[in-house]
C-alpha cells in the first residue's frame, strides 16, 4: 500500500470469509507466544460468523488493513473482534476501527459499546483504555488466563 492510498470502509460479504480468516490469523499471531495457544478469534469459522455478525472492513489501495466485527443488542453494540493486519499496526487503524464502531452504535441508537479481551494483550488493553473504555470486571479463563470485560458509554 502506498502512503497516499485513501482508506475506505465496506461491509464484508460471504466472499470475504477467507480474507477475514487470514487477516485475523496474522493479526493474532503475535499473541500465540504470550498465551501459549491460538487466541479464540483465530478458531472462528468466518463464513458462519458473517451470517450472524456485521463485519466492516477498512481497506486502502486494494489491501485489507483491518476489520471490526459487531453484534447489535437492544442496549449496546457488542464488539466481537477487532483486528489490524500486522504491516498496518501502529498507524491508527485500531483507533479508526473503534471510532467506526461508535458511529455504528450511534446510528442504531445505542448508548454503550462492550467487548472482552485477554488481559495478556497489554497493548490492546491500553488502546481500549486510551479510547475511553473502562474495565468492568475480570474473570479467570483457560489455564491461568484472565478475561477482561470492557465498556464505553456514549453521550
Amino acid at each position: 500500500m502506498t502512503a497516499t492510498a485513501q482508506t475506505h470502509w465496506r461491509q464484508a460479504g460471504p466472499d470475504d470469509a477467507a480474507a477475514i480468516a487470514a487477516l485475523v490469523r496474522a493479526a493474532y499471531a503475535r499473541w500465540v507466544p504470550v498465551i501459549g495457544r491460538e487466541p479464540m478469534p483465530v478458531r472462528v469459522d468466518y463464513a458462519e460468523a458473517l451470517t450472524r455478525h456485521r463485519i466492516d472492513l477498512r481497506e486502502a489501495g486494494g489491501a485489507l488493513l483491518g476489520l471490526i466485527e459487531t453484534l447489535q443488542h437492544p442496549d449496546h453494540l457488542w464488539i466481537e473482534n477487532i483486528a489490524v493486519a500486522p504491516q498496518s499496526q501502529g498507524r491508527g487503524h485500531g483507533r479508526a476501527l473503534l471510532a467506526h464502531a461508535e458511529t455504528l452504535a450511534r446510528a442504531d441508537g445505542c448508548k454503550e459499546l462492550r467487548l472482552l479481551t485477554n488481559a495478556a494483550f497489554a497493548s490492546n488493553v491500553a488502546l481500549y483504555q486510551k479510547s475511553g473504555y473502562s474495565i468492568d470486571r475480570s474473570e479467570p479463563f483457560h489455564l491461568g488466563g484472565t478475561t477482561l470485560y470492557l465498556s464505553k458509554g456514549l453521550t
